[in-house]
């Protein structure tokens, strides 16, 4: 059984009740029950950080024991090289996701410290940008 792990940057813990006209309104816990449930043949874990240093905590603890790595960095994306030296220094292939599209976004979300070192990226299709992460670690 393969081992994921979704790892959510700040203010994700916000879904459902943060600008719904972006990120819906579904908070991720539901949504990650209805994934787990789908992908039941997969081992699916969740963390959540509003903190830079949890995530790369967490990136440092399941980096070398998952067989793959889901990461919305939120924010951290566009300002954290600790997170993306935390990503090359790990051996599990990451990807990236977002909910919004970053690129029809303000021009600061258009840069992303995290995407050199990322198996893939997926962008602006919901939450479905999980589903589809989900998908191609298959």
């Amino acid at each position: 059984m393969k081992k994921l792990m979704i790892i959510n940057g700040p203010n994700l813990n916000l879904l459902g009740k943060r600008e719904p006209e972006v990120y819906g309104n579904s908070s991720f816990e539901e949504y990650f029950e209805a994934l787990k449930s789908k992908y039941d043949t997969y081992k699916i874990d969740y963390y959540q950080s509003n903190i830079e240093g949890e995530i790369i905590n967490k990136l440092h603890e399941v980096g070398f024991s998952y067989d793959g790595i889901i990461l919305n960095a939120g924010a951290y994306t566009h300002t954290s090289v600790g997170i993306a030296d935390a990503i090359a220094g790990i051996e599990t292939p990451v990807i990236e996701v977002h909910i919004s599209n970053t690129y029809s976004r303000e021009e600061f979300r258009h840069k992303s410290f995290i995407a050199p070192n990322a198996k893939g990226i997926i962008i602006g299709f919901g939450l479905q940008s999980y589903d589809l992460a989900l998908k191609s670690f298959a």
